[in-house]
């Protein structure tokens, strides 16, 4: 268990890097199973959660790894399966550990998984995959400890029960060396399934739609090798945006991709966080005001932050907005209407004197701005983490934040990118 340790009261400014994305790079390794020929991504970032991936592909199904970490690059090839199930203590490690679920069922028949481990912010229901490996014509069968699919795959037009979006990428990579065509109805948009799909494209699928809530696949006998690069982390860039504004700091980001920001926009505008994109150039400029102000709705209506599917507001920024409302002249509702242990870490934000109500487990009340001060507190997840990692930048004193190997799992050396941006930010085990 490893510890940071932070000194609130200095700006988070100059030039950060956005990393590639750790929702995009986990299914992107995973489909890698689906061919013999290599595989090279671009653009991945250097986090624990990928570390994780890459040992289980390593270790499990025999790929041959090979990491260029200065280049942000990973060479896949798994020439032969070594076999098509995962152990308990790897799948414990992260939730992506079933979209092995998918490949490796397009690919030798058959796939053995635990139930997959991940964050604490509550049920994920794993039925959607279920129904949509059973529409393509494979059996399932779920035990306690064990998950086993096997079976010949058959185009089929599915209906997923909800926009989730790793059973789009799990079916996704199911669908396209299955005969005919596949038809997903209902499918989650975000930007790492168009980028997925564009990697299975890129590997000879017939993938249409991705990016929208009906994506079509036509089945291919064979997919070979290629080269694709992962997107920019939007969640990333949001947390930093962030801290920048909580602490008055001038940003600049590089090596985004615009597309994203659209939807981020609407939310941050609401504090009076507003910035400038180069598309051309890649980068966003964030100038801080000298006072964040909510902007409330019509009549001066207090007006209200909830988060849901691609392209609403995404659940992994709400803990960090909700940090920059404790900062924000005003009030806001924040309704967190995906998770429901999202928002327990709020409990932390009231010690280190923020203004919350919370309503239930779904909502809290904000009210800023408040002096907040430093204190030692736990991360319960990747997201909070950062949020209490953001709220400790802003704070008066020293914090201390416990479990900092949680923050690990999405973000690149967060102390050290920090330290970088001028904040006093250090590490201990």
């Amino acid at each position: 268990m490893s510890t940071l340790r932070i000194t609130g009261g200095r700006s988070v400014a100059g030039t950060h890097m956005v990393h590639g994305n750790k929702n995009a790079v986990l299914p992107m390794i995973a489909a890698s199973l689906l061919t013999a020929e290599p595989v090279t991504l671009t653009n991945v970032p250097d986090i624990a959660d990928v570390a994780v991936m890459l040992d289980a592909i390593a270790r499990t199904f025999g790929t041959k790894v090979k990491r260029d970490m200065a280049g942000c690059a990973v060479v896949l090839h798994t020439p032969k399966l070594k076999c098509a199930r995962l152990g308990a203590a790897t799948a414990a490690k992260l939730r992506t550990s079933f979209l092995f679920a998918g490949p490796l069922l397009a690919r030798v028949g058959r796939v053995s998984l635990p139930p997959p481990g991940g964050d604490a912010i509550g049920h994920r229901r794993l039925d959607t995959h279920f129904a949509g490996f059973r529409a393509l014509g494979a059996k399932a069968v779920a035990g306690r400890k064990t998950l086993r699919f096997r079976g010949e795959l058959k185009g089929a037009r599915i209906l997923l029960d909800e926009a989730s979006v790793t059973a789009t990428e799990n079916i996704l990579m199911a669908s396209v060396t299955a005969k005919g065509r596949t038809t997903i109805y209902n499918a989650a948009s975000e930007p790492h399934i168009a980028d997925l799909a564009a990697m299975l494209n890129s590997m000879g699928a017939k993938i249409s739609g991705a990016g929208t809530n009906l994506i079509s696949i036509e089945g291919v006998e064979r997919l070979g090798g290629c080269t694709a690069r992962v997107g920019c982390d939007y969640i990333e860039a949001g947390s930093y945006i962030a801290a920048a504004a909580v602490t008055r700091g001038e940003l600049v980001l590089t090596n985004i991709d615009p597309e994203p920001f659209d939807v981020l926009e609407g939310a941050f505008r609401r504090f009076g966080v507003t910035w400038s994109i180069d598309a051309r150039e890649r980068t966003l400029h964030y100038v801080p005001r000298k006072r964040l102000k909510m902007h409330y709705d019509l009549g001066d209506a207090i007006p209200s932050v909830a988060d849901g599917p691609w392209p609403a507001f995404p659940s992994d920024l709400m803990s960090i907005l909700i940090v920059l409302a404790t900062q924000t002249r005003g009030t806001c509702l924040f309704f967190e209407k995906m998770f429901e242990s999202r928002l327990y870490f709020v409990d932390s934000l009231r010690q280190m004197g923020a203004k919350i109500v919370q309503c239930d487990p779904h909502r809290v009340v904000v009210t800023g701005p408040s002096q907040l001060f430093g204190g030692c507190f736990a991360s319960p997840d990747i997201r909070a983490g950062i949020a209490l990692v953001i709220a400790a930048l802003a704070a008066r004193g020293e914090s201390r934040i416990f479990n900092a190997e949680i923050v690990d799992r999405g973000y690149v050396a967060v102390e050290k990118q920090l330290s970088e941006l001028g904040a006093t930010a250090t590490r201990y085990d």
